[in-house]
C-alpha cells in the first residue's frame, strides 16, 4: 500500500525536520511558501495539506487558503500556526473554500497525526463518496416515497370508483375527502384523473370547471 501524501507548506526547517521525524510513515512533500505549493500542485497531488500560516517572502498561509481549495476542492486542508487569533481561525473554518481544521503551535505532534489520519479517514476522497452515497440513499428515499404515495392513490381512487359506478349523481367531494382523510382538492384531482382515463363518466359532473377553480377546494 502506498504511502499517504502528505504536503507540508512550512518556512522554519527545524519545524519541517521535526515533522519529517515524526511522520515518516507517511509520503510529504514540503513548500516554504504559498507560491511555492501553488507550483507544486502541478506536478504532485496530496491527500492531506499542512498549511501555516507565517510563510517565506512574507506570505501568508489563510491568503493562499482560497487557492488551494479552488484547485484541490476536496484535500482537506490543516491550519497549524500560533499567529492567528480565534476569530481567524473561525473565519478559515467557514465558507466553501474553508480549512478542514486549525491547530495552535506549538502543535502537539499526536494531535496533528491524529487529525491528518482522521482527514484521511473521512475527508477528500472519502467524504466525495459518502456524498454520493447520501445522496443516492436520499434519492432511493424519495423514489420510494413516491412510489408509495402513487400506491395509495390509486388505491383510493378505485376505491372512488367502486363506491361511485352504481351512482348517478355527483360526488360529494367535502364526504369522499372526510372518508379517506385528504383534502378536497385530492379527491378532486383524483376523479378528474379518472375522467381522462375514462373511468368515470364526465356528464355526471356538470359544474366541474367551477369545482375545480373553485378556491375553498
Amino acid at each position: 500500500m502506498k504511502a499517504p501524501r502528505i504536503m507540508i507548506i512550512e518556512d522554519e526547517d527545524l519545524q519541517y525536520e521535526i515533522y519529517e521525524e515524526f511522520f515518516a510513515e507517511f509520503s510529504l512533500l514540503r513548500a516554504r511558501s504559498g507560491s511555492e505549493a501553488i507550483a507544486l500542485l502541478a506536478k504532485w497531488l496530496p491527500q492531506v495539506i499542512v498549511l501555516d500560516h507565517i510563510l517565506d517572502d512574507a506570505e501568508q498561509g489563510l491568503d493562499f487558503l482560497p487557492d488551494l481549495k479552488k484547485l484541490l476542492p476536496h484535500v482537506p486542508v490543516i491550519v497549524v500556526s500560533g499567529a492567528l487569533e480565534v476569530q481567524d481561525q473561525m473565519e478559515a473554518l467557514q465558507g466553501p473554500r474553508r480549512a478542514h481544521y486549525c491547530l495552535s503551535k506549538p502543535v502537539d505532534l499526536e494531535v496533528l497525526g491524529k487529525t491528518i489520519q482522521t482527514a484521511l479517514d473521512a475527508c477528500g476522497e472519502q467524504e466525495v463518496i459518502q456524498q454520493f452515497q447520501s445522496l443516492e440513499r436520499s434519492r432511493r428515499s424519495d423514489i420510494e416515497e413516491l412510489l408509495t404515495r402513487s400506491t395509495d392513490r390509486l388505491n383510493r381512487q378505485h376505491q372512488i370508483r367502486m363506491q361511485l359506478r352504481d351512482s348517478s349523481d355527483k360526488p360529494n367531494i367535502s364526504a369522499l375527502a372526510r372518508d379517506y382523510k385528504v383534502a378536497r382538492r385530492t379527491i378532486i384531482r383524483d376523479l378528474q384523473e379518472m375522467i381522462r382515463r375514462g373511468e368515470l363518466d364526465p356528464s355526471v359532473y356538470p359544474d366541474w370547471d367551477r369545482e375545480s377553480q373553485d378556491p375553498s377546494s
